[in-house]
């Protein structure tokens, strides 16, 4: 059936961020949507306590909510981090900006609250109909019919073939019914670092005990701890560990051991941390893992979309975002009023290399985050990369500005973040200061590596948040 003719009833399956989004676009393009969750209704019941890791929302995921008109509601409830704040075991902090300029930033984002927001939003359109405590037990994609699992009253039913969007996050039903399809190949590759959620509660009054629009990161080597900004005046840390080892969550298996431990590494947010012990024993420890998997569709019965076709780990705060450009690309093709599977084939190659990019830029972003931030080589190259974007605006890029303050594909981002790189090494070598950079030398190494790159991939450039 052409994507063009409305009033088509669709299957989402999943109301996480992506499928709640999803489902608005869906509904404003005429049609009728059934949600089905597999939790329960988050606005009324607390669930998964202790599980969340906070939104770093940017561009491309607010880019998406403006083609819906919930970008302005949105950014009433975030928060603009500027840099990075890095805390080493002693000494004074350093500050490292995102951009060329504070206009330049990221926002501290409460997954829960974007999540609930997005739930009513699609409800308000009046096309989409959430159903909670729904678990997908089995997907036959020839069809697109279900088999339901209502958890609430035990009862299993069958839910007619329609088109099926999986957005089920990284253990999909979808995704894993699409397993039996012939030629479809799927990869899971877990972190060898878990997470628990820690909480920094806001001063007097609501005061923020740290610097409010940062980003705070402790770096350690093979682990680390960062704190994001809560509306509240709060932080939500996170401390990632490996799971195993002398330094790992095996390790610190006592209330003794977990003191001594952020005496030593983190003392001055174990001062401002009240329970830390006890929310360290009582909070569950998180998993990460990256999936890749190909096709991502099914004919035209069946496609996934955000982590349920890209899972990635969340060191460069862009799964949101990435989850959310798939929603924009969708939007964009059934605009032309194409078939499902025109639809669900172009949506792939335009984004499949993109998230498979992103993929791998965050676990390069991981080893940066938890062993470079605080050296001083690297604190130098990135007072070097600051002074080439102010002296060369539109010629020098960085891969975090493409990634994080455009619409730039991934893909490309990823490319030109190892030629712009590659030249703030060669520049910085020998230097003590950033402000000695040899800035005419710099110029020739950006008019013979960069430029040249970016005029051969003119049209990827253009696409600007």
């Amino acid at each position: 059936m052409p994507v063009g003719e409305r009033n088509e009833a669709v299957t989402v399956v999943g109301a996480g961020l992506v499928g709640s989004l999803l489902s608005v676009f869906l509904a404003r393009r005429g049609y009728s949507v059934e949600v089905l969750e597999r939790r329960p209704d988050m606005r009324r019941e607390v669930i998964d306590a202790g599980r969340s890791i906070n939104l770093a929302i940017s561009t491309r995921g607010l880019y998406a909510l403006r083609q819906v008109g919930l970008e302005e509601e949105a950014l009433k409830h975030a928060i603009p981090m500027r840099g990075r704040m890095i805390h080493p075991p002693k000494g004074a902090l350093a500050y490292q900006p995102y951009g060329k300029d504070d206009s330049q930033h990221i926002n501290s984002l409460a997954r829960a609250w974007l999540n609930k927001f997005l739930m009513s939003a699609a409800e308000a359109t009046g096309k989409v109909r959430i159903r909670f405590n729904q678990r997908v037990t089995q997907a036959d994609l020839a069809t697109g019919s279900l088999t339901v699992l209502d958890e609430a009253s035990g009862q299993e039913r069958q839910e007619a073939g329609r088109v099926l969007f999986g957005t089920d996050g990284s253990g999909s039903a979808v995704r894993q019914a699409m397993e039996q399809v012939p030629g479809f190949a799927a990869t899971q590759e877990q972190l060898g670092h878990g997470y628990k959620e820690l909480t920094i509660p806001a001063g007097p009054g609501g005061a923020f005990q740290m610097e409010k629009h940062a980003l705070h990161i402790w770096p350690r080597g093979t682990y680390m701890l960062i704190g994001l900004p809560n509306e509240d005046g709060s932080f939500t840390c996170t401390l990632f560990l490996p799971w195993k080892g002398p330094v790992s969550f095996e390790s610190l298996d006592s209330p003794a051991k977990l003191e001594a431990f952020f005496e030593e590494q983190f003392p001055d947010a174990k001062a401002l941390i009240p329970d830390l012990t006890e929310a360290f024993f009582a909070r569950p420890t998180g998993g990460m893992v990256t999936v890749k998997c190909a096709p991502w569709r099914v004919g035209d019965k069946a496609l996934v979309l955000g982590d349920a076709a890209h899972a990635i780990v969340p060191f460069f705060g862009q799964g949101m975002n990435c989850g959310f450009e798939d929603c924009t690309v969708l939007d964009g093709l059934l605009e032309q009023h194409g078939t499902w599977a025109d639809v669900f084939g172009t949506l792939e190659r335009l984004r499949k290399t993109n998230a498979d990019a992103i993929a791998d830029m965050a676990v390069e972003n991981f080893v940066e985050m938890r062993d470079s931030t605080g050296s001083p080589r690297f604190l130098l190259e990135k007072a070097v990369e600051k002074a080439l974007l102010n002296a060369f605006p539109g010629e020098f890029v960085s891969r975090y500005s493409m990634v994080s303050f455009s619409r730039v594909p991934y893909r490309l981002a990823y490319e030109v973040g190892a030629i712009a790189g590659g030249i703030v090494s060669e520049l910085s070598e020998g230097l003590t200061r950033a402000e000695d950079v040899d800035l005419g030398r710099a110029k020739q190494l950006i008019q013979e590596r960069l430029v040249p790159f970016m005029k051969e991939h003119a049209d990827g450039f253009r696409t600007q948040g």
